[in-house]
């Protein structure tokens, strides 16, 4: 059985992609900072048909993190798909928004260690054996202000600007190895409730793009839209 690993796995977005690779007859790991959590999402999944088990780890604790999904790679074999979505809209100690002028290196650096640092450390994780595989998925997500910038999230679009970036690098980096990174942009505000006149999607409209990037494999960035 292939494996997906899903780090930043809640009741959204989660779940929706572990339930669209899950279906399609994939191992799902989900990865978060709560092992209460993860494990309603492994129970629900598991009524369904589908395999699950969860590896609590911190994305801010780095060294949690690549031990975590070592701990996957023992368990499964192999991590055949890597989807990093640090749940933005879950309040995170010490992370608060800013606008453009606001921002600062104290604000900004929880944001980068969040999305970018993050982002790196699990892709060191996996990457060198799906080099040697010849074979293999990275996907990470942002919202759409690392493309079209938001000016009351000045620092969080910042680092999303920033790992939007290096993800469509190392896309380029592996081109012909057998390997795809991509990066998800997510313009909408997921599951109702948002800013007033803000349009809106369910993590069940979104959550196919994410399976259409590994199965298609022809991009580097993908943008939804409501």
């Amino acid at each position: 059985m292939p494996t997906i690993a899903i780090i930043g796995a809640g009741p959204g977005m989660g779940l929706a992609i572990a339930r669209t690779f899950g279906s399609r007859g994939f191992d799902v790991a989900l990865i978060a900072r709560t092992k209460e959590k993860l494990q309603t999402l492994v129970d629900q999944l598991g009524q369904e048909g589908i395999t699950a088990e969860a590896f609590p780890a911190d994305v801010l604790d780095r060294p949690s993190l690549t031990a975590a999904l070592d701990v996957v790679k023992a368990r499964f074999g192999a991590i055949d798909v890597l989807e990093y979505s640090p749940a933005a809209h879950s309040p995170v100690p010490g992370h608060s928004l800013a606008i453009p002028s606001e921002a600062t290196v104290d604000n900004l650096q929880p944001q980068i260690e969040y999305y970018l640092y993050g982002a790196v450390t699990a892709a060191q994780a996996v990457l060198p054996a799906m080099r040697e595989a010849g074979a293999g998925t990275l996907l990470f997500t942002t919202g759409g202000g690392s493309v079209d910038p938001v000016p009351m999230l000045g620092n969080v679009n910042a680092a999303g600007a920033a790992l939007r970036n290096w993800v469509i690098n190392l896309d380029k980096e592996l081109a012909g190895s057998g390997v795809h990174a991509a990066h998800v942009a997510i313009n909408v505000w997921i599951g109702g409730g948002g800013p007033e006149g803000f349009p809106t999607a369910t993590s069940d409209e979104i959550a196919p793009l994410y399976w259409d990037l590994h199965e298609n494999r022809d991009r580097s960035e993908a943008v939804f839209n409501a």
